[in-house]
């Protein structure tokens, strides 16, 4: 590949073969035996062609190579320079690792973070035991894979209920806050029938919610902390749930930069920032926050493959509110992984 010459140089006066790899909610049909959030992590053809826009505007070549089994054979047979990752993958919990770890396989450079990162991350009671290894707050939490793990249960009421595995708030609604044990048992059991996946069930953290994106690697900065109010409800009753979401224009309050004082803020940035290093992220993660009546921000999770959709995305709103556009975060991501490889000063 051309650009592994490239070392030390500044590349963008050079035209790259750049892929995006992704996975479309139009490729999947809703099957009436599926949860209705089933296609919800993945991507539209509008956000696939506005970051295709964003890299030829530097005038890359971009090459649309989606993420279903032909990949394999579509980057064989295809001159790739780096590629533009934002697929979630199919199916496991390692799911969002299988395209980065096939790229490192051919050897072919990528942006956003590793396969170890992508696994860690997206089992959540894993990367909350690396983050409690760090002394970075963190609710207390079990892992349940079936009714029996809730015997003996340690935790605080109220709990929160959730997916192990999945990201966009697949599995969180409403009533994911739970208040007594036979709540608790109702959630559990039809969660693990809808979904027939592992849960985490976590002590819930009684205040506002913030969401955190991070840029960079050696030295990675807070592009913005958001707030996330819910119209008519306080901090402590508020859920950012998948309801919530769909109907984020006419539910949703986004502060950004937030409410609250500079102390809180660089405690939140701090939290944030330890986490991204901690999980050894890269180029772009967003982190879930929310700020507990002892002031002390505690890290729900971490997404290193935020969404980009250039309408609804949280990143991508954050960086409008910060007077950024969203060609302007496009690029940054790309350029970051550019710095990475040793191709852009």
């Amino acid at each position: 590949m051309a650009a592994l010459t490239t070392a030390g140089r500044n590349i963008l006066k050079m035209k790259l073969k750049v892929g995006i790899t992704y996975n479309l909610k139009k490729d999947f049909s809703q099957r009436e035996n599926l949860p209705i959030d089933f296609l919800e992590e993945f991507d539209s053809e509008e956000t696939i062609d506005a970051i295709r826009k964003v890299l030829e505007s530097e005038g890359h070549e971009v090459i649309k190579l989606g993420g279903d089994i032909g990949l394999i054979d579509r980057l064989r047979k295809t001159s790739i320079d780096i590629v533009f990752n934002i697929a979630e993958g199919l199916q496991g919990r390692n799911r969002e690792a299988h395209i980065p770890a096939l790229l490192e396989f051919l050897n072919i450079p990528y942006t956003g973070s590793d396969p170890l990162t992508l696994s860690l991350t997206l089992d959540k009671a894993m990367a909350k035991r690396v983050i409690m290894s760090q002394n970075i707050p963190t609710p207390r939490f079990k892992k349940v894979e079936r009714m029996e793990d809730l015997d003996g249960l340690d935790l605080r009421y109220p709990l929160f209920v959730k997916l192990c595995y999945e990201g966009s708030s697949k599995g969180v609604r409403l009533d994911s806050k739970v208040l007594d044990p036979q709540s608790l048992e109702e959630k559990t059991r039809g969660l693990l029938k809808t979904y027939g996946s592992p849960l985490l069930v976590e002590e819930f953290v009684k205040g506002p919610e913030f969401t955190v994106g991070i840029l960079g690697n050696e030295d990675p900065f807070v592009l913005g902390v958001m707030q996330i109010e819910i119209k008519g409800r306080p901090p402590e009753e508020s859920i950012y749930s998948l309801e919530i979401k769909r109907e984020w224009e006419e539910k949703v309050r986004y502060h950004c930069p937030p409410l609250i004082d500079r102390n809180l803020l660089k405690k939140i940035e701090e939290v944030a920032l330890q986490s991204y290093r901690a999980l050894e992220c890269r180029d772009v993660s967003r982190v879930d926050i929310r700020v507990g009546e002892d002031n002390t921000p505690y890290f729900l999770e971490i997404n290193p493959l935020p969404g980009l959709s250039p309408v609804y995305g949280d990143l991508v709103i954050m960086a409008r509110s910060m007077g950024w556009d969203y060609a302007r975060l496009v690029k940054t991501i790309f350029h970051q992984a550019l710095k990475r490889y040793g191709w852009m000063e």
